[in-house]
């Protein structure tokens, strides 16, 4: 075989094989192409953050967004699998829904509330949401980062918050402070605001530490000033730290002592018989 020959089969095979990798790679691209309309033609549910950290008693906000890629109008669903005692809102253009119609090629924002259980534990939560319609199911997972709260409650044993008590003398009221969050609370102080001249103290005035879910008692002992009217007066009482506060209103009748009712008698009296004295002296001329 002469080398011309070679050489000629040689290029030939070389154009054969050339040819062939073109059509592969043209058949690649083309396949790529499709594949990517064909995931772009896809609707999609996305969220701006996926990621929010607050604690358990605020409402966690997030912001997403629903797009019909699809030729024809859409119903879509909107669920949520949350833990037990979470509660969850979807919104859009103001209003509260659990479905949404969405037309070819349209997209709307939706925002995602969730709010965690009042005993939900400080942790990261996984929450899927899903938008499902006769077409498609989309998918979509959010992550809520529960904190710890600081929390109080101030209260009386009873729930009563009035009471009595005579002019010039002591009264001894009894208060609860209650930790009503998940995070221990230090340094908590007691205060009033009373009316003017009435005087009180607080057995403990602070309490160093309250642990989750516990109760200290404190006892405030009110002086009400001699000579006060009778009537009914309000005290404000306060129990707060650097983290968290409560105040409680409580109203307190006063009464007049019976010396001073006696006195009081007895001045009118007085007077009834001067009037009387008068009468009689002036009223004979």
């Amino acid at each position: 075989m002469s080398v011309v020959k070679v050489y000629k089969r040689g290029l030939k095979g070389g154009v054969c094989s050339l040819f062939s990798l073109f059509v592969f790679c043209l058949s690649s691209f083309y396949s790529l192409n499709v594949s990517a309309e064909s995931i772009e033609s896809g609707s999609s549910f996305t969220a701006r953050l996926i990621n929010i950290e607050a604690p358990v008693n605020e409402v966690f906000r997030y912001q997403t967004t629903l797009q019909n890629n699809s030729e024809k109008a859409q119903r879509f669903e909107l669920k949520s699998e949350i833990p037990e005692g979470w509660r969850v809102v979807f919104k859009a253009m103001g209003s509260q829904l659990t479905s949404i119609k969405l037309e070819p090629g349209k997209s709307e924002s939706i925002s995602v509330e969730i709010k965690p259980a009042h005993a939900a534990e400080p942790d990261r939560y996984n929450i899927p949401i899903i938008a499902v319609s006769d077409e498609e199911s989309l998918s979509l997972e959010l992550e809520a980062v529960v904190e710890g709260s600081f929390d109080l409650e101030l209260t009386t044993p009873s729930g009563k918050l009035s009471g009595e008590i005579t002019e010039g003398e002591k009264a001894e009221i009894h208060l609860k402070v209650r930790n009503t969050g998940s995070l221990p609370l230090n340094e908590i102080s007691l205060s009033s605001k009373t009316p003017r001249n009435w005087d009180i103290t607080f057995s403990p005035s602070e309490i160093k530490q309250l642990d989750p879910g516990k109760t200290a008692d404190v006892i405030a002992t009110l002086t009400v000033p001699d000579k006060t009217l009778a009537g009914d007066y309000v005290s404000t009482f306060t129990a707060k730290n650097a983290s968290s506060s409560s105040a409680v209103t409580y109203r307190m009748t006063v009464r007049t002592s019976m010396l001073s009712g006696g006195v009081g008698i007895l001045v009118i009296l007085l007077a009834i018989g001067f009037v009387y004295q008068l009468v009689r002296k002036f009223g004979r001329r």
